[in-house]
């Protein structure tokens, strides 16, 4: 059995820019009421982590609630065409430039997979956006979780049938897939730390690179 890549989707291989997309349909209001935008979205970021945290709900609904939450916290109006627009604007998120050539380069030498705090049916945008045969998609919606969660990880090496040692799991989620993947020893993870983020010595052992292109030369592809 090869050794399996797996990978987070959403601002690991997918531009999930979903600051930019909320901000096109908030400015108006944010400006209306004098919101700051920087604090507007950094409270936005923290509620979602939140929302993944307790009971599952289908990952539509954590976006719903997020963005009627924060909009309220901030003074906003909330209408229900403003979390469809949001959901919309996931769908065309499109990959970074780099990704597809590097996972068509390490799929020849490893399985590869997704592992996305995503919907079954919304994680078909992003995998047809890259175009690349995973042998693996999974999402919080089959493994009843999301990452952080431990359910989510032992959902991967369920469904793949793997290990942690035979498991490279590469991601920029610091918070979501780094730090929670330090309980299993033997995995290697691989930080894909796109914007600059500060580290910690207390979440090692942990390889850093700056974007997927490293990705290949690294695991000697």
């Amino acid at each position: 059995m090869r050794k399996l890549v797996s990978f987070d989707c959403y601002r690991t291989l997918i531009n999930f820019d979903t600051r930019t997309a909320t901000h096109e349909i908030v400015k108006d209001r944010l400006a209306e009421i004098g919101v700051d935008p920087d604090r507007f979205h950094h409270d936005a970021y923290v509620m979602r982590f939140q929302g993944v945290l307790d009971e599952y709900l289908p990952y539509r609904e954590v976006v719903r609630r997020t963005l009627r939450n924060v909009m309220t916290l901030h003074g906003l109006e909330y209408r229900d065409e403003d979390g469809e627009a949001l959901i919309e604007a996931i769908k065309k998120f499109t990959p970074f430039r780099e990704v597809p050539d590097a996972l068509r380069r390490l799929k020849g030498e490893y399985d590869i997979a997704i592992l996305s705090n995503s919907e079954d049916d919304l994680i078909t945008y992003a995998v047809e956006a890259l175009g690349v045969d995973f042998d693996h998609v999974l999402t919080a919606e089959q493994a009843g979780a999301y990452k952080p969660l431990p359910q989510a990880f032992e959902y991967l090496m369920t469904a793949t049938g793997r290990g942690p040692e035979d498991i490279i799991h590469a991601a920029q989620g610091w918070e979501y897939d780094i730090m929670p993947t330090k309980r299993y020893p033997g995995m290697r993870r691989i930080w894909v730390n796109r914007y600059g983020f500060p580290g910690s010595d207390a979440f090692q052992p942990y390889e850093e690179i700056k974007d997927l292109s490293e990705l290949p030369p690294l695991l000697g592809v």
